[in-house]
Order: C-alpha cells, then structure tokens, then sequence
C-alpha cells in the first residue's frame, strides 16, 4: 500500500489522494500566455478568487517571466511584484496554499516569512541561486524540485544534450533530494520541467516516461500549460492550445500526476474528475 501525499503548508496539511489544481497569477507584463498576466490588485483578487471557485487548490505567484527572450527582472521588482499579489491574496484568502514561483532565496524568505505564502516554486533546481535550498529548509516550507540544466534563464532554453534523458532527470533528482534532505527539508514535491532544457522530442518521451518518477515516492507536479511542445504540434498558438493541453493533463493524471499547474483551472479540475472516475471503475490497467 502506498503512503499517502500530504504537504504541510504552515501548518495546514494538504491531502494529495486526490491530484489537485495550481492555479497560475504571473505579476509580470510579458509572460508568454497573455491570458495569465495580472498587474493590480483589484485583478489579482478576482483572479484568486476565480481559481478557488474553479475548484483550484493551490495559487501560484510569479513575478519573473521565464519565457525565452524576457525581459530581465531585479530582485527587488521581482519581491515587490511578489509580496503585492501574496499580500492582495491574503486579504480575501486566508486558507488557500500559495506558491511563489521564484529561484531567489530573498524572494521566497519575503513572500513566505513575511507575507504568507506557503511553497517554493524553483524552476532552477537551486542551479541559479545556491542560498534557495537554505530557505526552504529555514522557512520549513515545501519545495518544488523542477529538473533543468543551465544557470541561467537564457541557458534553461538551449541545453537539450543528455545521453538518456529520463535516467539523467532520475539521477538529477536523486543528487538533489540528498541535498535538500541534509538541509531538514522534509515536503518535496518533483517536476520534471516539461518545456526547460529540452526540445520537442525530449518532451513527449519524458511524458511517455513520467510513471517512472513514481519511484521516488514524492508527489509529482506537471506543467505543461499553454506550452510550445503542445501548439507548435498542433500548428497552432498558445491562445489557440487549450485542447492539447487538456489531452496532456489527462496522460499526466494516468502516469501519476498529483499537482496540475495550469491557466485553466476550470478544465483541469474537469480533467481530474474524469480520470478519478475511470480509476474508480477500471481495471487499474492504465
């Protein structure tokens, strides 16, 4: 029997039994989905709102757009931006986990300690800044272990090399979860990175792969929302993406996805609900 997958959010223990929704909030002017940019407060609160109502289960903050050719953000913008959306969240919210999606470690110490948000959403690793394991274990806060290579955001588009990329990621997660694990960082939650060093190709066969990752015995988080690797096959745009992110969410939930972040909620929390009630009533063969 396996052991269930509980997140201790400050304090607040969140059951994975069931996969659940991230909602995303970019504070950022040039993300690569237009739907999902949020500048005031006022938006940001009915966009946490919608998320909530759509039956997300946790709301994802970021204020560094990592698409390919973003501008470049200070640490400062990027903690303002942060604390603003957690801040304006938290004045109508007071019990929805949030994450920050950000590899600075003063931006998660602001956004967590002082604000109240909940998880760190590192897309590096800890291959940008050293100091972002550190917080996490200092805050006690869950960490999300995104695989990329690179120490740059620049560098996480173009490095696609690997001899085997589903035993690389496996051994890339097995070197850090040591790490974090010395640290006293005990909730860890992996993400492959679908979309961050790697192409097209590598990106279906590490969805093809993804129940391998199983073995760890951690919740798994996927995001492929809105994502080059669906529209540029379906020779479309990201506006135009959403069926092809809804197939991919499916195949996720069946190879053991816990945590979906996506754009649409609404779909997403649709998508879990049908492969529940095929789990519920099938054979377990999928």
């Amino acid at each position: 029997m396996s052991t269930p997958k509980v997140l201790n959010c400050n304090g607040k223990l969140i059951s994975l039994d069931t996969p659940v929704v991230m909602g995303i909030v970019n504070i950022t002017p040039d993300s690569f989905y237009e739907g999902s940019r949020f500048r005031d407060t006022d938006a940001i609160k009915r966009r946490a709102e919608e998320i909530v109502a759509q039956g997300g289960g946790i709301i994802d903050v970021g204020g560094f757009s990592t698409r390919p050719g973003a501008s470049d953000v200070s640490e400062q913008e990027e903690c303002d931006r942060v604390c603003m959306a957690v801040e304006a969240i938290r004045s109508i919210d007071h019990d929805t986990p949030i994450s920050i999606d950000t590899f600075r470690a003063k931006v998660a110490k602001e956004g967590i300690g002082h604000c109240g948000a909940d998880i760190i959403n590192d897309i590096s690793g800890g291959l940008i800044e050293d100091g972002i394991f550190e917080a996490a274990a200092e805050l006690h806060a869950p960490y999300i272990l995104m695989h990329t290579v690179g120490h740059t955001v620049q560098e996480m588009q173009q490095k696609t090399e690997y001899e085997n990329i589903t035993k690389d990621i496996f051994r890339y997660f097995a070197e850090k979860l040591a790490r974090l694990r010395k640290l006293g960082v005990n909730d860890v939650i992996l993400d492959p990175g679908f979309g961050f060093a790697k192409n097209i190709a590598q990106n279906y066969e590490l969805m093809a792969n993804m129940d391998l990752f199983q073995q760890f015995g951690l919740p798994l988080l996927v995001g492929i929302s809105r994502k080059r690797m669906i529209w540029q096959v379906l020779g479309c745009n990201a506006e135009e993406s959403l069926n092809g992110v809804t197939v991919l969410n499916t195949i996720s939930l069946l190879k053991g996805a816990d945590i979906l972040r996506v754009h649409d909620v609404k779909e997403a929390v649709e998508t879990i609900k049908i492969c529940k009630e095929l789990r519920k009533n099938g054979n377990n063969t999928l």
